[in-house]
Formats: structure tokens, C-alpha cells, sequence
């Protein structure tokens, strides 16, 4: 992990020398009312030297959870570092987060939009200024996402194939489940992985709520990068992961061969066996009850909790390659 260029950060327009704390607005357009609209960035440096690392959420507004574990690792005084600086961005589309939308106004997906523009649309132009005044001074971000679409996903870090350094980062944070996972076209880690910028995301939970579980998943993992970085300062307590992270680099989809209420019966984390029952779907006229049954062996590691679901709704995914 490499250290800062210089003592002084130059970011959003700002000197920021090596023991300051400042909190910056990111700006990019106002309300129709002409109110403008801040997307506060939290940086804190030591006086020590080190090396730069950027914690961001909701590029998705719906996605809550991501934006706790950050909001978490500020209140908690976690990112003030014994050595180098931590740049804290717990809201980055806070068009949608303010709408409770997953897209900007413009009815784009923001991760879908990198590296951006700095004269296209809203969602481009925000991608841009993300990637050409933060992104470039960090040595690692770590960027937390949830599930959609009222998909529960059990707590994952999500690298791509053959990175060594990315897949000891991935041991080290301790989730459950480390998938591999290609980098999707135009996405904030694609764009990032492009100009050399290591980058763990994680997934956990679902959009539009918190749980303390995956919460807890999020903010330990940070706390362990930092540790293993020699930042994260003496007075917090670093505990191991209960169990090894699983290694994914194959998965499927169950999906439902009925339309009507479903109620799953096996739990996320778990690992079920071809033909076994993970669920039912049934009518609200008492006429049919249909139990699902498996298609693969293997954990699972999301969860569709929508309590209606049409045919062909992908309703679990269930990993059916391991790595050893």
C-alpha cells in the first residue's frame, strides 16, 4: 500500500495538511428550488504519514445499510487514523437518498455512468467529479452496497479473479463470502480497477433497511483493514471472524416455476443439497401449495424476501463452484 504524493492532500479544491480534519461539500447542482445540496466529505489525517484510504456508500440512494457502516465508522471516531488519512463519503447519490430512489433525478443508475462526464448528464457529471477529485487520492476504497429489488444478500466482499493483493485484502475484511465477481461496464469498481485503484465492495443486507448484523459484518471488516494497515488507532478492539470466508466463483439462480406468495424455509448463510425443500409458493385462495425444491447444492448466499413473486422470479442464489 503505497503513502500520499505529498504532506499536503489537494482535494476538492482544498489544502489539507498532515494532523487536520475537515469536512468538504461535493457539489455538483442544486434542487428546482435553487437550494443547494451537499454531499459531505469527511476527512481526517494524522500527523503520521501513510496511506490515503476512501470509505464510500450509497451510490444507490435506497441503499441505507452502506450508508450506516460509514456513518458508524465516523460516530464511533473509527476513522480517525494512528497513521495516514481516511476520506469518508457515507452518501454519494444524495439526490436519491433524499427521494428514497435508487437513481439519480434523471432517472440514471449512477453505477452505471463511470468514469463520467463533466458535461453529460447529472449522473455523469457526478461520476466524474467522484473519479477526477477523490478517487485519485486514495491507495484503497472500500465501498459499500446492499441487495435490490427486496433481494437480501448475506454479507460479501466482491473482487475480481488472479488479484492477489485484492483477495488477502478480501481475507483480512472477513466476511462471510468472498464472490468472484467480473467488473460490470461503466460501474464506480471498474472505473476504479482501470486507473490501478484496489477497491473491495461489499454487499450486505437489502435496500430500504438496517441490520445489525450485516451492520456489525461491515464495520468489523473495516476495522481490520485498517489494523492490518497499522491505522486503526489502539483504544479499538479488533476481534477475528468466527469462521473462514467462503470463496464463490460460480453461483445460480433458483428461480420460481409459479407466480404467487412465497416464504422461503432455509436461512441466508446456510448450505442446502439438491432436492432439498428451501420454500414454498402458494395461492391466497388456499387451491395449491407448492414446495420448491433445490436445483443445486451449495450456500446460500441471497434471498428474494418479496412476499409475491411472479413465474420466473429469481427467488435464492446458491453458490455451485467453491474455491479451495
Amino acid at each position: 500500500m503505497t503513502s500520499p504524493k505529498s504532506d499536503i492532500l489537494h482535494i476538492l479544491g482544498e489544502e489539507i495538511a498532515l494532523g487536520e480534519r475537515r469536512e468538504i461539500n461535493f457539489n455538483v447542482a442544486k434542487l428546482h428550488t435553487t437550494t443547494q445540496v451537499n454531499v459531505p466529505v469527511l476527512i481526517e489525517r494524522s500527523k503520521k504519514t501513510g496511506p490515503t484510504i476512501l470509505f464510500t456508500a450509497g451510490i444507490h440512494g435506497d441503499e441505507v445499510n452502506g450508508v450506516e457502516i460509514v456513518r458508524q465508522l465516523i460516530a464511533k471516531g473509527i476513522n480517525k487514523p494512528k497513521k495516514g488519512t481516511i476520506i469518508c463519503v457515507p452518501v454519494i447519490n444524495i439526490f436519491g437518498f433524499l427521494h428514497m430512489e435508487r437513481e439519480l433525478p434523471d432517472g440514471r443508475d449512477l453505477n452505471r455512468m463511470f468514469p463520467g462526464s463533466k458535461t453529460g448528464s447529472l449522473a455523469s457529471q457526478v461520476a466524474f467529479k467522484l473519479m477526477s477529485e477523490i478517487v485519485p487520492q486514495a491507495d484503497l476504497i472500500i465501498d459499500y452496497h446492499t441487495g435490490g429489488a427486496d433481494r437480501f444478500n448475506s454479507s460479501q466482499i466482491r473482487i475480481v479473479k488472479d488479484e492477489p493483493v485484492l483477495e488477502e485484502l478480501a481475507e483480512i475484511f472477513g466476511a462471510p463470502f468472498i464472490l468472484y465477481s467480473k467488473n460490470i461496464k461503466k460501474s464506480f469498481r471498474s472505473a476504479c480497477y482501470k486507473i490501478g485503484v484496489p477497491i473491495l465492495l461489499f454487499e450486505g443486507g437489502k435496500s430500504f433497511s438496517l441490520d445489525k448484523t450485516v451492520t456489525n459484518t461491515g464495520v468489523n471488516g473495516a476495522k481490520r483493514i485498517l489494523n492490518h494497515l497499522d491505522m486503526l488507532n489502539s483504544k479499538f478492539k479488533v476481534s477475528k471472524p468466527k469462521k473462514e470466508s467462503v470463496y464463490i466463483s460460480r453461483s445460480k439462480w433458483i428461480r420460481a416455476k409459479y407466480s404467487g406468495m412465497f416464504k422461503a424455509s432455509v436461512s441466508i448463510n446456510n448450505y442446502i443439497k439438491k432436492g432439498d425443500v428451501i420454500g414454498n409458493i402458494t395461492d391466497p385462495f388456499g387451491k395449491f401449495n407448492h414446495f420448491i425444491k433445490a436445483n443445486y447444492s451449495g450456500y446460500v448466499f441471497s434471498v428474494n424476501e418479496a412476499p409475491i413473486v411472479y413465474k420466473g422470479d429469481a427467488i435464492m442464489h446458491v453458490s455451485i463452484e467453491l474455491e479451495q
